[in-house]
């Protein structure tokens, strides 16, 4: 008798663990009433003409072969901007991995504006682009020369990034080129109207994941942060090279990775022959952090003193929070960790998780005015369960002052804290009403050969020989690693908690994704996106939700029209709540969201304005504030050295 008591006291108490273990859900009447806001539409993205023939894996160096798809598994990227002064950011910049083509083309459904066309690789210089050991990997759009039209940085795996600067005298680029040109077609955007610079002529090889720019140091112009993932100099692309190339030095501190390249503004030139100088400071970061497999980065004003903080999403090994104490012409970061009590995991503690850090972004989720933290790792059911992240401002911003990070992780209270093998991620408000939602870009590599159970035994191995790929499992071509992952589409339910509604919206595709870039693209308001898929086919996604709240859009621009990468606005709600939010540089993986800032209002009166606070250093690198009344829709503000000029609000709407 006894002994099946035992087992049923057993029973029930297995029974217990596993109801708390389970994650809380909606009925699905309350699900189906969150997917009721939402509604987009999904339209393949334009191609370059006579595109090379499509390829599936690239070739690696030898000692990599036996692990080439893995080697292969990032390229796809993703950047929605304005490059052609319409004042929307309806231009798309997007890398296809199966061709390798930086393309150029209006975001669908926007125009023909122009013909998509490839942005030119044939450098004529001494580290000229060599298709055979080389790839672009991320684009990054922003004002380097500083002359008020929008470039293109491209970065690479076996270069140096590229500046794509806009000539000031093309055909587009001025009122007195436009005024010139006879040629209807002249008009037109094309690869004509940029000039390829080197960043930096060193002719090293860089395998960079992520770039961002963001004026660290305060002196009012704007710098740049390359991250990259294999050690400098290696010979990832190259199927020709002798030896043995370096792998992670261990799965849960791997600290021999690419080094963090960290670039001060100087100089830039405008014209025919536009040009830009930037000066890479060194020794920056302690090694352990310089070297870390940098997949992500962020930067975001935390501290609200308008100098970045840098968040740096790292694989195998943890991540790394960079309190910035910089001033004009030095650079100076402290490193932040988080505290640990007796009921918090290791890795749940900032600066001490063992994670795979893949993608980042910053959002208010609880509108109490501060930045919170959210971060993609490896979460696959059966797989390398581990968490995302979800860091929540303490509030006790003083603290970093004291190196400590005043977050602590609530992922897995917020529902947030598992979808699948994750990469960028990012917090937008897609039905305007005041709450953000969160969405995910996943997926690892597609194939017909399940290999999670040598990759769970890779993850227990000796960390002696880890870092020589001739120890590794097979990941060649066709092999398949969360290769069916869905993008998760998540929403905050009236209980709290975020729900992913993805399976409900139509969104429930496998696409094995990597970068996400969004923008409103028509100046309705609503925030659309577009998914850049690895080896397969990229998508816009048109948001057609039925109206559930105003919007508040800002374009905030300094000097002659640049966007003010870093100012960050506070909108006051009559409720009480704050809003918060800032002009974004580039921050994630391999997905780019336009500088222009977007605030969810829900129902307002739009005869009332709403009061917004800005803070922006001005071109001398002083702190300015204004605080400004402002009807919902869209406005352009030019943040000038003392005081602010608004527009008029405007509403773009292209049909």
């Amino acid at each position: 008798m006894k002994k099946y008591l035992s087992g049923g006291a057993a029973i029930f108490l297995v029974a217990i663990c596993y109801a708390f273990a389970r994650l809380p859900t909606l009925t699905s009447p309350e699900l189906a009433a969150l997917a009721g806001r939402f509604r987009f539409k999904k339209i393949a993205l334009p191609e370059t003409p006579d595109h090379p023939p499509y390829k599936f894996v690239r070739q690696v160096h030898p000692s990599l072969e036996r692990i080439s798809a893995w080697v292969s598994s990032v390229g796809a990227a993703a950047t929605l901007a304005d490059l052609d002064g319409d004042g929307l950011p309806n231009d798309l910049i997007y890398i296809d991995s199966r061709t390798d083509l930086v393309t150029v083309t209006p975001v669908p459904g926007t125009g023909d504006r122009y013909k998509p066309f490839a942005l030119d690789m044939s450098f004529w210089w001494h580290n000229s682009y060599d298709p055979s050991t080389m790839a672009p990997t991320g684009t990054v759009v922003g004002d380097f020369n500083e002359d008020g039209l929008m470039d293109v940085l491209v970065y690479f795996w076996g270069r140096t990034p590229v500046l794509y600067l806009r000539k000031a005298n093309d055909a587009t680029g001025s009122e007195a080129g436009r005024d010139a040109a006879s040629d209807p077609s002249e008009k037109q955007l094309s690869s004509l109207a940029f000039v390829p610079r080197e960043l930096v002529a060193s002719g090293e090889r860089w395998y960079s994941d992520c770039a961002t720019q963001a004026d660290l140091d305060g002196d009012g112009h704007i710098d740049l942060l390359i991250g990259n993932y294999f050690q400098d100099g290696a010979r990832i692309l190259d199927a020709k090279a002798r030896g043995t190339e370096v792998m992670h030095e261990g799965k849960a501190k791997a600290l021999n990775g690419g080094y963090k390249h960290v670039f001060l503004w100087q100089s830039g030139e405008s014209g025919a022959s536009p040009a830009a100088t930037y000066k890479e400071v060194k020794n920056i970061f302690r090694e352990e952090i310089a070297h870390g497999w940098t997949v992500a980065m962020g930067a975001a004003d935390l501290d609200g003193d308008l100098l970045p903080e840098i968040y740096f999403a790292h694989d195998f090994g943890p991540d790394r929070l960079m309190h910035n104490r910089s001033t004009p012409g030095h650079l100076e970061f402290a490193e932040l960790e988080g505290r640990r009590d007796f009921t918090t995991p290791k890795s749940c503690v900032l600066g001490h998780d063992s994670f795979k850090g893949m993608g980042c972004d910053f959002g208010d989720l609880n509108g109490d005015g501060l930045l919170d933290i959210y971060v993609s790792n490896i979460a696959t059911k059966f797989g390398l369960t581990e968490s995302h992240f979800l860091w929540q401002s303490t509030g006790h911003l003083q603290d970093m002052k004291l190196g400590v990070a005043p977050y602590f992780q609530n992922s897995e209270k917020l529902g947030l804290s598992r979808s699948g093998f994750a990469w960028d991620a990012r917090l937008a408000d897609f039905d305007n009403d005041g709450v953000l939602e969160a969405i995910q870009a996943c997926g690892f590599i597609k194939g017909k050969i399940n290999r999670w159970p040598e990759l769970q035994a890779l993850g227990t191995s000796n960390n002696q020989i880890v870092h020589n790929p001739r120890f590794w499992p097979s990941f060649r071509l066709g092999t398949d690693l969360s290769g069916s992952d869905c993008n998760p589409f998540f929403v905050c339910g009236d209980d709290g908690r975020y729900h992913d509604i993805a399976p409900l919206l139509g969104l429930a595709e496998p696409m094995v994704s990597r970068g996400i870039a969004l923008a409103d693209v028509e100046g309705d308001g609503r925030l659309d996106f577009v998914c850049a898929n690895q080896w397969g086919p990229s998508d816009f996604f048109k948001n057609e939700s039925p109206p559930a709240g105003d919007f508040l859009g800002l374009r905030l621009v300094r000097g002659k029209g640049f966007p003010a990468i870093g100012a960050v606005a506070t909108v006051t709600l009559a409720d009480g709540r704050k809003l918060v939010s800032f002009v974004d540089g580039g921050n994630g993986h391999s997905g780019r969201r336009s500088p222009d800032i977007h605030f969810g209002l829900g129902v307002v009166e739009k005869s009332k304005p709403v009061q917004v606070e800005i803070k922006w250093r001005n071109t001398e690198g002083k702190i300015q504030q204004s605080t400004e009344q402002l009807a919902p829709g869209w406005h352009t503000l030019q943040l000038r050295n003392t005081d602010i000029l608004v527009s008029a609000p405007h509403h773009l709407v292209l049909r």
